[in-house]
Formats: structure tokens, sequence, C-alpha cells
């Protein structure tokens, strides 16, 4: 990709004095010029983004600034940052530049795999239009913070942003990390303040949802440490004499990772001996969705984040819907898509993937509730993409919906979703949940960050394109259907994949998946033809 050359001695000359005039992180004079960056972000949302010929230059910080030690279940998760390459899509608009940084080089092949899915679009005026950067840090330490410790770099993507004014940061998650970089890069960051972090934990998820309003799991939230755990299942059980389970959840956890579930069983006693009874048997009957998780480890992390007690929803047939929703820099709210979760994990609580939409029984219903919530954090002062996880029940009359947590970032449902947009250039119908393509033909799809298989490893991303070429395991222009791969670099070390599978029913975007399976079990086998 073509970089934007430097002088020597002009980096230098620059660095200096940008060095001497960057507000300190966190100052009033840092968090006074943010705003100012993001009250003249509404002009440019007006201006440029409707208009696809605008010339504009987008800056992907693909940064998890999330608690190194959630980070840690994750398999693979150092690929995570691909995740964000869906991003490449807006190179689709001719004057569009965008400006990528990873903590370590990308594969040029994985890089080529998305540029060849630009409708129209050809490679080598993409490639013009493209800059990465990689800060060749393989540590655990966030992107974001990866960018801040590396002055030369900064200044080197500032040079590469013809027009501030018609230029925004974008990333996984805002953290002060990502606002201390958008103030030294000059340009506006489409994310949530930091400042309004609380909202997105489980703990300030349990609070909007009782403003706005919708029904949410009996509980506790804003809990210091395993006492207070002990405190809330105790009373919990009080509240409810038949309750079997509740769930224990880290204010800061995600992807199910940080969720725990206490058991009750049949031997809890009543009355005053209940909390002894919890408080002794919350070592071995609290068991961790992350499989490496210990009590001490936990309860360290307790203290760290802190987190909520609550039911633990029961019901013969249950579903895990998610409405993304999003602000816009107008501070318009409005539900850009619904999802059912697919699940795993020990008890069902860990992110798998994702259908879209949501069942046809309610997913009217979950758009309905997520912007009820949608409208509550506009009202916060709210910015970007988030998602409301809702756990749902049959019952005689329908189904029960319970708000569960909103992630207030980017998530795994917003890159298929993205890249179904961006491939087709279809839009969300809001009056039936369904997307539909330019000529009105709806379109489903089954998406998983988590095709896992030891059999894998080993495969290089040139294999995985040699595999999917053979056996025609791409998305088809002309049909607007087919597979997309992403997390592809985590292939050959953890045999671990992502995959999106785009059909003209929801049967058919399974049978696609279901295929991809096949295929690459075949091709793992020892069994294929040459």
């Amino acid at each position: 990709m073509l970089r934007p050359h430097i002088s020597l001695e002009c980096l230098n000359v620059g660095v200096q004095k940008l060095i001497t005039e960057w507000p300190r992180p966190g100052s009033p004079s840092e968090r006074q010029r943010f705003a100012q960056l993001q009250e003249a972000f509404p002009k440019q949302f007006q201006e440029v983004f409707p208009d696809p010929h605008r010339a504009r230059t987008v800056v992907v910080i693909p940064s998890l600034s999330l608690p190194p030690e959630e980070l840690k279940k994750i398999s693979g998760v150092n690929h995570y940052e691909e995740r964000m390459l869906f991003t490449l899509m807006l190179l689709r608009m001719p004057r569009t530049r965008l400006i990528f940084i990873t903590s370590e080089p990308i594969a040029p092949g994985i890089i080529d795999y998305y540029l060849q899915l630009l409708p129209g679009v050809p490679s080598v005026h993409a490639q013009e239009r493209l800059t990465f950067w990689a800060c060749h840090d393989a540590s655990p330490i966030p992107l974001a913070q990866k960018v801040l410790d590396r002055p030369r770099l900064i200044q080197r993507i500032r040079h590469g942003i013809v027009d501030p004014s018609a230029a925004h940061l974008t990333c996984f998650n805002a953290t002060e990390r990502e606002r201390t970089l958008a103030v030294r890069l000059g340009i506006p960051l489409y994310a949530c303040d930091p400042d309004l972090h609380h909202l997105g934990t489980k703990s300030g998820s349990r609070e909007v949802f009782r403003e706005a309003g919708i029904p949410f799991p009996d509980g506790f939230e804003n809990l210091r440490d395993l006492a207070d755990v002990t405190d809330a299942l105790t009373e919990l059980k009080r509240r409810h004499p038949a309750l079997r389970r509740a769930v224990v959840k880290l204010d800061e956890g995600f992807s199910g990772e940080g969720n725990a579930v206490f058991t009750y069983g049949d031997d809890a006693p009543e009355g005053a001996a209940l909390h002894a009874w919890v408080q002794d048997r919350l070592p071995e009957r609290l068991r961790f969705e992350a499989a490496s998780e210990t009590i001490e480890r936990y309860g360290s992390a307790f203290e760290e984040m802190g987190g909520v007690v609550e039911l633990f929803v029961e019901g013969a047939v249950k579903a895990s819907p998610s409405a993304q929703c999003r602000v816009d820099p107008l501070h318009k709210p409005v539900v850009i898509s619904t999802h059912d979760q697919v699940l795993g994990g020990p008890t069902g609580q860990v992110f798998l993937g994702c259908t879209f939409p949501a069942a046809e029984p309610y997913r009217m219903e979950v758009q309905h509730y997520g912007c009820r919530v949608a409208e509550i954090l506009a009202r916060r002062g709210a910015l970007g993409r988030f998602s409301v996880d809702f756990v749902s029940v049959e019952s005689q009359e329908g189904w029960d919906h319970y708000a569960i947590e909103i992630n207030l970032r980017k998530g795994g449902t917003t890159h298929p979703y993205l890249m179904l947009e961006f491939l087709t250039d279809g839009h969300y119908d809001a009056d039936t949940g369904c997307f539909l393509t330019l000529d009105d033909q709806p379109r489903y799809y089954y998406a998983s960050d988590n095709l896992v298989s030891e059999r894998y490893r080993g495969l290089i991303p040139r294999d995985l394109v040699e595999i999917a070429v053979y056996h025609g395991l791409h998305f088809h222009g002309a049909m607007q259907q087919g597979v997309v791969f992403h997390l592809i670099g985590a292939l050959s070390e953890f045999g671990k994949l992502g995959v999106l599978c785009i059909g003209d029913s929801p049967e058919t975007a399974r049978r696609y998946y279901d295929d991809t399976v096949r295929v690459l079990d075949l091709e793992t086998s020892g069994n294929a033809p040459p």
C-alpha cells in the first residue's frame, strides 16, 4: 500500500513541536479540545457523510481497550483487530482514504482478500487510497496506547490526513486512550465519550434498563467484592425461594467470559443460616464460563471492576436476541438490526456467533425495546454503535424478554452486518426487521467468530484462499450471497476462523456455513483430493 512520504527532518521537527503542544492526557485542556472536535463533527456528518463522492479520511484504530485479564480468556485475541477490516469496504467510495493501524503487520494476502470484495472498484485504485501502519508490538497493551507511545507514528498518521475537517477516528471501543489519540490527531472520534463508560458496564446497563422502563432480571448492581456477591446471592434467594441458579457478572466482562453461575441446589437452608451457607459454598458452586478462571482470580477482578448478581433466566425454550443500535452525531437514535446470538460455554453465555435477523415471532419486540434504550443513551450523550442483549423465554402468551446488558461499543454483531451492508448497498427495513438489497430482495446471514478445529492449525492465508476458490466458497457479487471469511490471521496458530454466510433465506445462509465446515474438515482430514 502506498504510504505518505515524510522527510526525516520534517518528521523530527514536527514530532518535537507536537509533543510540546499536546495537552496532558485527562487534563482539562485535553477535555476541552476533545469537546471542540466533537462539536464540529455534526457539520461533517451532514455535509460529507451523505455524499459518496466527497473526499474524506477515515482513521481506523481497532484497539480492544479492555481489561487484559479478560482478553486473555479469548483464543487468538491478538488477531481480533482484523475484525475491523470490514472498513476496507469504505474504499468503494472513490475519494475516500483509509488509514488502518495494527499492532502487528497483517499478511498482504489477507488485505488482498478484502480488496477483491470491493464492488466495482479496481484493486489498484483502492490500494492507492489505503495506508497500513503497524506498531510491530505483540504485547497485550491496548493498540491505542501503543500508538500513543509512538509519536513518530502519530505524526505519520497526521500527515496522511488530507483535510482534518473531513476526517474522523473509528475504533472498537472508546476509552481515555482513544480520546487522547483523537486530540493528538486533531480529528473527532466516532464513538462514545469515555466519560460515559459506566453506561456500558453491567451495573450501568441495569440502571439504563430501569430508566427505560423495560424488563430485566431481578438482582443487584454496583457490587464491589465477593462479600457483596455473597450478600446479593443470599437476598436474591430470600426474594425467590424457588430460585435454582443466579448469575454473577464482572462489570467489564465481555463475550460472556466474565460470567459465572451459582447453583443453590436442594440443600440451601432457609432463614438466618442461608448467608453462612452461601459464603461457605461460593468457591465450589460458582461455575465460571471461562475455562481457565479460578475463584482467586475472579475475586481479584471483581474487586478491581465490580459487578452484578441477578436471576438466571430459566425456560424450556429460550433465545438470546440482540438489538444493534446507533446514535449519530446529530444525536438521532435508531435501531439498525436485530440478531439471534449463537451462544456456548458451560451454561450458554459465551458469544460464538449470530444469525440475522432475529426470529420473526419476536424481532419487532426486541427492536422496540432496543429503541427505548437508544433514546435514553442519546439523551445521556452517547455516540456511535452499541448493542442491547436480551434473554427471551417462550410462554403461552408469546415471548417474555429480559434485557441483560448494553455493549457500548462495536461487537460481534457489528462486522457481519456492516459487511452485508457494504457488499450489497442494501438497507435495513425497520417496518419488517429485514434487510433488503437494492432490488428489494431479502438477505439473511449466519456468522461466527469461532469456527475452530485443531486440524485447521497450520493453514496459512494462502491455503484458505486456495481452498475457498477450489470449492467455490466466496461471495458472489451477481447473486449477492455467499461466504466471506474474517479472523484469517488466527487460523494457522489457533485453528480459529471467522465466517459470514449470506443467503436469500435463513436456510441458504446456514447451508453455506455447513458447506464451509464440511469443506475445511475434508481439506484437513488427509483425504482431500490433490
